[in-house]
């Protein structure tokens, strides 16, 4: 499978899910999973789940601006890089942000092994 069309579809699927419904994001994560949000550490899924859906806003919409992957160990795995705007509602400016993910292959189904999350301040 091309690696640049599984990432991007689960790209789109990642950010449509966290906008619409982040709870619905616990079946991307595996208990080995980690993610580093704006530096603080979760392992988990039911914890990293748990962060993004106490996180201080309801509403808001990722805009994708680039999306880089490269082939990982010998396991199939793969590393996204993610790079955007996120806009929240009610706020007139987006904020930028970068987000890296290493995927990893199970029985052909990708599960988001590491996830590093940073607002990126001008």
């Amino acid at each position: 499978m091309d690696p640049d069309a599984v990432a991007k579809a689960f790209v789109e699927h990642y950010y449509t899910t966290f906008d619409s419904n982040r709870a619905g994001l616990v079946s991307l994560y595996q208990e080995g999973s980690m993610l580093s949000f704006e530096g603080q550490k979760i392992q988990g899924s039911q914890n990293i789940v748990a962060k993004l859906t106490s996180l201080p806003f309801q509403q808001c919409k990722h805009n994708i601006t680039t999306v880089d992957c490269q082939p990982s160990g010998p396991a199939n795995g793969m590393l996204v890089f993610v790079s955007g705007n996120l806009q929240l509602a009610g706020e007139q400016h987006a904020l930028k942000f970068s987000q890296m993910f290493h995927l990893v292959s199970n029985q052909g189904n990708y599960y988001v092994f590491n996830d590093i999350f940073r607002l990126n301040y001008a």
